[in-house]
């Protein structure tokens, strides 16, 4: 059994208190100064509050001037951000932080204890996973201005895996203290702590941050402006790429099928690193409120008729791997495959399965219809239905595809559960209490509030698996539940794995540093980014 992040987190206060984010060996033997980064982003997003949205594209711009207490390296472990050093209670029922001293925000206002009180409550009650991770602190103390300590009422293992600037972005009391969050001016114009301060935001267009030359790690950041340029033509921001009018772009930022061609350029490099924090999966959630899908012989008989290899390979270009279980193998700490029901590609075990349902084919050859609603993420999520669609054509279900909008979707599957199926992600992140359990326990279905349960699914056993790795302390005793989790959610199948997603950043050889933390672009704060000498000899 691996040695479960938790226990790292632990580990890792005492190793690494009170030293300066750890780098990798660089291009170049020192870091050029200067520069503007320009990076891709798509979809703009409505506002740069990321305390009450974790929306990755927003993510991607506040984490340069928002940051959380700590960062999570390329291997999980934590390290001091606005946190110099930390201790957790053996019993797991207090957290103490020791704040960095000289930190200010871009105001020029002193950064103290009372910010980091004050966004906990904001997580807590706004934030769509802070209102799990922060739900068992019940008090927070602030003794001096550089100490914070957290109280709960039970162990939450999973708040170890929270404290990034991409999940928990400490915002300044003093400018959101009073009134409605959204309707501050500073929701769309931050104020931070970050290594870049707002400077310009051209809706359509472009948002602009500059160099905070008040940064406390002195003498970053290296570049002195990042411009996010909004591109929603696919075509075109691979076209700004090739050009080099943009240097970078996450998440993916032009189509799988242009990938090939695109890093045969000796200027651009393609990266599937950076994502691991989130750990997404693309899944096949099913409605089982009605039949046929209430029945768990359907279900089975779905996941045996997808051939998720096939599916990889030719709509996803082979960006990923076959899913096993609804964790990925990349979360280490809780992974398994022991036990787990497989569902290798088997139409004739599918057509059994369906045939002692009792839907056996009719006259025409088909056995009932059911209608699939793809995540408006682009075009493979698309192509990942019409797959399905054939998929499952070869064993007698008929498919309709129902495409919209992004707020027609959210309406239609959180909203209204106006669906049957629909393919899309899923974060799982580095602990399952945070990522999964939201789609999985009965108790997170929430009509209206998105990506949260939304299949009708409700198990008491399952609950249980949930609600014991809440609190469980025991390390062993929290893996056990969360094996049994993914024994049961492969068993009953209200949710089908499909595969294992890999996310791109393409980047320009140029730029230096780009991903050097578990969240990659969407939580690092660029800090250490610098644009490298051109180098016309690159390789390809």
């Amino acid at each position: 059994m691996p040695r479960s992040l938790t226990r790292r987190f632990l580990v890792g206060a005492a190793v690494v208190a009170g030293l300066g984010l750890a780098l990798p060996a660089s291009a170049q033997d020192a870091p050029i100064r200067g520069g503007t980064l320009t990076a891709l982003l798509h979809p703009e997003p409505p506002y740069l509050l990321s305390a009450v949205d974790p929306t990755l594209q927003m993510a991607v711009v506040t984490t340069k001037m928002y940051e959380g207490l700590l960062s999570y390296d390329l291997d999980m472990k934590p390290r001091p951000l606005l946190a110099e050093s930390w201790k957790v209670a053996p019993d797991g029922l207090s957290y103490v932080f020791k704040l960095r001293q000289g930190v200010k925000w871009h105001d020029g206002r002193p950064f103290t204890a009372d910010d980091v009180a004050f966004s906990l409550g904001v997580w807590k009650a706004r934030h769509a996973r802070g209102r799990q991770s922060y739900a068992r602190v019940t008090g927070v103390e602030t003794p001096d201005p550089h100490t914070v300590i957290l109280r709960l009422s039970e162990p939450a293992p999973q708040m170890a895996t929270v404290f990034s600037s991409y999940e928990s972005p400490i915002i300044p009391k003093h400018v959101f203290g009073t009134g409605d969050l959204l309707s501050n001016p500073a929701a769309s114009a931050p104020v931070g702590t970050g290594p870049f301060r707002f400077k310009e935001w051209k809706r359509g267009d472009n948002l602009i941050l500059e160099r905070n030359p008040d940064y406390w790690d002195t003498g970053k950041p290296y570049l002195d402006r990042v411009v996010f340029r909004f591109i929603a033509d696919a075509s075109s921001r691979a076209a700004a790429l090739e050009a080099g009018e943009a240097q970078i772009g996450a998440l993916t930022p032009v189509p799988l099928s242009e990938m090939a061609r695109l890093t045969a350029n000796p200027n651009l490099v393609a990266t599937t690193s950076g994502y691991d924090y989130m750990a997404p999966v693309l899944l096949l959630q099913l409605n089982v409120r009605n039949k046929p899908l209430s029945d768990r012989k359907v279900r089975q008989a779905i996941a045996y008729a997808i051939n998720r290899d096939t599916l990889t390979k030719t709509v996803w270009f082979g960006y990923g791997k076959p899913a096993t279980g609804p964790i990925p193998s990349v979360v280490k700490a809780w992974y398994t495959t022991d036990g787990v029901p497989a569902y290798p590609h088997d139409p004739k075990k599918a057509e059994a399965l369906l045939d002692e349902a009792g839907y056996k084919r009719g006259p025409d050859g088909k056995r009932f219809k059911m209608q699939t609603d793809p995540f408006p993420g682009g075009a493979e999520f698309t192509r990942t239905a019409e797959f399905i669609k054939q998929q499952l054509g070869r064993v007698g279900i008929e498919v309709e595809l129902r495409t919209s909008d992004f707020p027609s979707y959210v309406r239609n599957i959180f909203g209204e559960y106006n669906f049957e199926s629909t393919p899309m992600y899923n974060g799982a992140f580095p602990d399952p209490s945070a990522g999964l359990q939201r789609i999985y326990w009965s108790k997170a279905a929430q009509k209206g509030v998105p990506f949260v349960n939304a299949t009708g699914y409700a198990d008491p056993a399952m609950d249980h698996h949930f609600e014991d790795a809440q609190t469980q302390n025991d390390p062993k005793k929290r893996w056990q539940d969360f094996a049994d989790m993914q024994r049961q959610a492969m068993t009953d199948l209200p949710v089908i794995p499909l595969m294992e997603m890999r996310f791109v950043t393409l980047a320009n050889r140029r730029v230096v540093n780009h991903t050097i933390t578990a969240d990659g672009l969407i939580g690092t704060n660029f800090a250490n980014v610098y644009l490298a000498t051109p180098n016309p000899a690159a390789p390809k």
